[in-house]
């Protein structure tokens, strides 16, 4: 535990790991929200929920590698204003109009959303030396699950309070108030090494290279797992007729996660995020035997332990290969990989479901992971050595030319 306290006795990496998990709970609450609000106000049919999720999911998506680059380029606060004063025009109205114009009004606010998930993660990155960055991503990761269990959570529970509107007003007000916050905090999104080195942007070239792309290949692949397996578990419940414990068991597999987070960020060496992934794969296997809430309950745990050390390890290994002033755009593709993840994954396990219950479901959410671990480990291991021979024959070139 001594190297959370020294990550957390920083005053930097304290207060962006905090405003990180503070922001993340009402946008995971937001989500949900939405979907509550088309079927229980708006009266419509859970496919219209699921196209405006969809349509939002992509739109932030879209978003943001567009706005990586721009905080590569200008900074965070001329970045974020624009996402602030949109997102309040947007979603002060949204909540009291149609389904129609609620699907473009959310669908604008996804394109200009605060880009909250690389603003922390880049400020994280910056204010972190080689040796405390693991432990510090690692529970930055871990602040991710967490919001991720209680979001959702203080929103249905906020819907049997007062109408939907009124809830979905007030969440999304309370992300545009976050959004202000930053741009006052205004956390460095470099080093101080780095902003005197260089004030502009690295170009794409110099990052966007093969082992960036199995990053973000790996990142998608471990986000589709974890969807596909959360649909899964639920189809799990349904089928051993154990749904009253649907709510402890998502707890169960969440508070794995967090366990594992925390013991991978304690330890003094890196691990591979191919393998780790792989190995998420390997754990996610005994879920498809498991034929009660008890088995389930087990597993789960067991599964969740690797979650969050494979994404804190694949953002560690990027922070690595990317240079600073590249960094904002690549957090945002590695990102909005891992939101194509989350909808690949979604629709891969009601495909699996459908064909054979949940034993496959989890069966195919294993193969992803241990397929794409694998795999991704042996092509990076190859372009790596490549990449060594070329630059050792470079390098006898240069030692047998003539003086």
């Amino acid at each position: 535990m001594r190297s959370y306290r020294e990550v957390l006795a920083t005053p930097a990496v304290r207060n962006v790991l905090l405003l990180g998990a503070l922001v993340r709970i009402p946008f995971f609450a937001g989500t949900i929200l939405l979907s509550l609000h088309v079927v229980q106000t708006l009266h419509g049919s859970y496919a219209q929920a699921g196209a405006l999720t969809t349509a939002v999911t992509l739109c932030i998506a879209i978003s943001g590698p567009w706005r990586g680059r721009l905080l590569d380029r200008f900074g965070l606060r001329r970045t974020i204003a624009p996402s602030i004063l949109v997102g309040a025009a947007c979603w002060s109205i949204a909540p009291f109009v149609g389904y129609g114009p609620l699907l473009v009004l959310a669908a604008v606010a996804g394109l200009f959303d605060i880009p909250i998930f690389t603003v922390v993660r880049q400020a994280v990155i910056a204010a972190t030396t080689e040796d405390n960055r693991q432990p510090a991503l690692a529970l930055e990761s871990v602040s991710v699950d967490a919001a991720f269990m209680v979001g959702p959570v203080i929103g249905v529970a906020a819907t049997a309070l007062g109408s939907t509107r009124l809830v979905l007003l007030a969440v999304q007000m309370c992300l545009v108030l976050a959004g202000i916050l930053v741009w006052l905090l205004n956390p460095p999104l470099r080093s101080a090494a780095s902003d005197r080195a260089a004030e502009r942007a690295v170009p794409r070239r110099q990052w966007f290279g093969p082992e960036f792309v199995a990053l973000c290949v790996g990142a998608c692949a471990a986000i589709s797992l974890l969807a596909a397996s959360e649909l899964t578990l639920v189809a799990a419940v349904r089928t051993v007729g154990a749904q009253r414990w649907l709510g402890l068991l998502m707890a169960v597999w969440g508070l794995g996660s967090v366990l594992g987070g925390l013991i991978y960020g304690a330890l003094h060496r890196s691990i591979s995020t191919y393998l780790l992934l792989a190995a998420l794969g390997a754990v996610t296997v005994p879920l498809a035997f498991a034929n009660g809430p008890v088995l389930l309950g087990v597993a789960g745990l067991i599964a969740g332990l690797f979650c969050a050390p494979t994404i804190a390890a694949s953002v560690s290994r990027l922070s690595h290969i990317v240079p600073e002033g590249g960094r904002g755009e690549a957090i945002g593709w590695h990102g909005a990989t891992m939101t194509l993840g989350n909808g690949i994954g979604s629709s891969m396990a009601g495909i699996a479901i459908d064909a054979g219950g949940y034993p496959l479901g989890f069966g195919v959410s294993a193969a992803v992971g241990i397929g794409f671990g694998l795999g991704l480990a042996v092509l990076v291991g190859i372009v790596t050595r490549r990449r060594a021979g070329r630059a050792d024959n470079a390098r006898g070139r240069t030692m047998a030319s003539p003086v």
